[in-house]
């Protein structure tokens, strides 16, 4: 079985940057064996296979490890590969997935994703996650993810995770927001998944459903410009609408080219 793949980095102008995602496109589902082994040999953050439906796209993520409940740069990769590579006419592209129906509208080389918002509540940090760190949080917030507040911008930059001691919890689908304001930008962010293949994800569209509402209730600002500070780095505009999150960003495809099932 020939399948079409697509690897694109999403939340960036250039390649190189950003947060590698690869798309695959199927004609109807493989099983979900074959959906992880695709993801494991593709060896990046997230894979998306999408479906297409009479009116929108099936979609799901994975991880090399698990299936996603949801995964931002994957849908802005799969929204680009649909808009750009398959010259899908319609406008906007509303994806169904476990997360509920996504629509992303495309205004020239913007994706702009209309996502659920989660804002989070205060919680407790567990012992492990805070022996893990290299640095305390002042604030301990918890959503899908715990969302670590910090002094400042530097701190998040230099945090170092002990991964032996980190990898001793299980989030699930969930993860380890670090956060701070931004010197150059409304916020900036790290991400870490415990027990998961890649420890730090370069851009978390996902995590921006919890630092949107947060980061604009403690802005009182209703749009942000925001920066996640990897390695690879990306930028995110985010703007909080009610009970949703509206999450924009650009793409670059990488490589096209074809993966062989047997």
């Amino acid at each position: 079985m020939k399948l079409e793949l697509y690897q694109i980095d999403a939340f960036t102008k250039t390649v190189f940057s950003g947060n590698p995602a690869c798309v695959v496109p199927l004609k109807k589902w493989l099983s979900d064996e074959i959906l992880l082994k695709i993801a494991q040999e593709n060896a990046v953050a997230e894979t998306a296979f999408f479906v297409k439906r009479e009116s929108d796209f099936h979609l799901r993520w994975f991880t090399p490890d698990i299936e996603m409940d949801l995964c931002g740069h994957a849908t802005l990769a799969a929204a680009h590969c649909i808009h750009a590579h398959l010259k899908h006419p319609d406008k906007p592209i509303v994806f169904n997935t476990q997360s509920g129906r996504l629509k992303v509208e495309v205004k020239e080389e913007l994706y702009t994703l209309d996502l659920p918002s989660r804002m989070p509540n205060a919680a407790e940090l567990p012992i492990v996650i805070k022996e893990a760190l290299s640095a305390q949080p002042k604030e301990v917030y918890k959503a899908r993810d715990y969302l670590l507040i910090y002094e400042d911008e530097e701190q998040v930059k230099n945090i170092q995770v002990d991964r032996q001691i980190f990898d001793q919890i299980s989030l699930g689908q969930g993860g380890v927001i670090v956060s701070a304001k931004g010197s150059h930008c409304d916020f900036v962010s790290r991400f870490f998944t415990p027990q998961a293949t890649i420890l730090e994800d370069p851009v978390t569209g996902s995590a921006h459903c919890t630092l949107t509402p947060f980061w604009a209730q403690h802005l009182q600002k209703e749009k942000l410009f925001a920066k996640q500070i990897s390695e690879r780095g990306g930028n995110i505009v985010c703007k909080q609408k009610d009970n949703r999150v509206l999450i924009s960003g650009e793409a670059k495809t990488y490589a096209v080219g074809n993966c062989f099932i047997s």
